[in-house]
This record gives structure tokens, C-alpha cells and sequence, in this order.
């Protein structure tokens, strides 16, 4: 992407009424949760579950595939509405000046707040780092309940996928990999929510 993409901004595969963020499991957790069209045991609710609508940056956290435990690679269809929920209800993960009045106001709404978000360096189709972040978003507590019983509408296992490009980018056909990764567009986010986790509004 070039230079003219905004800091922090999401961007993702999405339709009117849903989008698709990636996560990344052990075989065990993937099958039981492609059975059921959500996630199940041997997922565990009380932990807190991170979601990533960029595909590249999944590709860099779980080593195309090949990181223990991360070996499949789940794309996860929600609604928009729960996404937006999520994000209207986050607090950064550590405290960013910027985006709060001082440091007691960041520890407020740590506290109370069920949804974690980190801005990362977003990455290239070799991991490097590129000048501007992807969203992560961490849910907990309530929040995970809400994502497994209400908000998933589809799961995908997209691990051929994965391994396919990364044939691609070892084999140098850079170009062939890149039509081959999903075509993530601006989010229009509310400008209540860009404000709140301090992100371009989008369309």
C-alpha cells in the first residue's frame, strides 16, 4: 500500500452486513469449531480471544500456517453490528497519550472495558513492517460470549490458502501472491468509534 494510507485505519473484507477477521488455532480447536459453526470446546470462553480482520498480519503472527498451535487458519464471517460493538466498548491495550486525557483515564476504562485493541505495524507479504498499523482486537468476558452465540455467521478454514501464497512469495512471484490475498477495503467506521480508538473514520 502506499504511503497515502492514514496511520491507524481498519481495513477488511466486508459486505453490507458482515465482515471477516482471521484467527489461527491447533487442528483440535479448528475442527470442533468448523463442526459446529462456532467456537466450542476445547475453545475456552474465559480466555480472552484476539481477532484480526487483516490477513496479512494473521500470515506474520502464525508464520503462514506453521507456528505451534496455529497451525489452521479459521477466516470468521460476524456481523457488523458486533464488530461495531466491540470497538464502541475497547480501550487500548497500553496507554497511548494521544488518545487519552492523561493515564488514570486510560486505567478507568481498562477496568471496565471487555475489549482489548492494539494498532500493530501492518506487513508485507515478507513480514516486514510497513508505516501503517493494523487493528487487533482482543475480547474478553462478556465480549466473547457475544462473538461465539451471537455475532459469528460463518467459519471458513482458509490454511490451503495460506500455505499457497507463501509457495508463491518463496518461489518470488510476488505478483501472483498479492491477487492471491484478500482484498481488504477501508472500513467506514462511525466517527464516534474512529474517535474512540483513535482511528480514521474510512469511507
Amino acid at each position: 500500500m502506499s504511503s497515502a494510507v492514514p496511520l491507524r485505519q481498519v481495513r477488511a473484507v466486508y459486505d453490507e452486513a458482515t465482515i471477516v477477521v482471521y484467527q489461527a488455532y491447533s487442528a483440535e480447536i479448528a475442527e470442533a469449531a468448523l463442526g459446529a459453526g462456532t467456537f466450542v470446546a476445547p475453545f475456552k470462553r474465559e480466555r480472552m480471544t484476539w481477532i484480526k480482520p487483516s490477513f496479512l498480519w494473521m500470515m506474520y503472527r502464525c508464520g503462514w500456517a506453521a507456528e505451534p498451535g496455529q497451525e489452521r487458519v479459521l477466516a470468521v464471517t460476524i456481523t457488523r453490528t458486533g464488530f461495531e460493538w466491540a470497538l464502541a466498548r475497547a480501550c487500548m491495550s497500553h496507554y497511548v497519550p494521544e488518545m487519552y486525557s492523561d493515564r488514570q483515564a486510560w486505567s478507568d476504562r481498562l477496568r471496565v472495558s471487555p475489549v482489548r485493541i492494539q494498532w500493530d505495524p501492518e506487513r508485507d507479504l515478507h513480514h516486514r513492517p510497513l508505516a501503517h498499523r493494523s487493528l487487533q482486537i482482543g475480547l474478553g468476558g462478556p465480549a466473547v460470549d457475544e462473538y461465539v452465540d451471537r455475532w459469528i455467521t460463518g467459519i471458513r478454514d482458509v490454511t490451503d490458502a495460506a500455505h499457497r501464497i507463501h509457495e508463491l512469495v518463496a518461489a518470488g512471484r510476488l505478483a501472483a501472491a498479492a491477487q492471491a490475498v484478500p482484498v481488504e477495503r477501508p472500513y467506514p467506521l462511525p466517527a464516534r468509534i474512529a474517535t474512540e480508538i483513535g482511528a480514521a473514520p474510512g469511507l
